[in-house]
């Protein structure tokens, strides 16, 4: 599978888990009212969101990306020093 492709289907799941997300939150009732979607509906779109996620995993695994931590290009080396500050005691 090219780079091409797998990014192809990285923008497709993110799309998929955007779409589903929104769809759950349209549908959430409000003030204790009953939900509209059965156990078994809800229980579904938890097992696509499970699904989906695996997918993502391998497929940053394939691109070599560490998903364990953010990567932050500018956060190599901090720009600040953390200093601590002792309050004086009054005698």
């Amino acid at each position: 599978m090219s780079t091409e492709e797998l990014s192809k289907e990285q923008r497709v799941l993110r799309l998929m888990r955007k779409t589903l997300g929104n769809v759950v939150k349209d549908v959430t009732p409000l003030g204790g009212r009953t939900n509209p979607l059965s156990e078994s509906t809800i229980q579904d779109i938890k097992d696509c969101f499970g699904l989906i996620a695996a997918r993502e995993r391998e497929l940053a695994e394939a691109l070599g990306f560490d998903q364990s931590k953010p990567y932050y290009a500018d956060s190599e080396t901090p720009n600040a020093k953390v200093i601590s500050i002792v309050k004086p005691t009054k005698e």
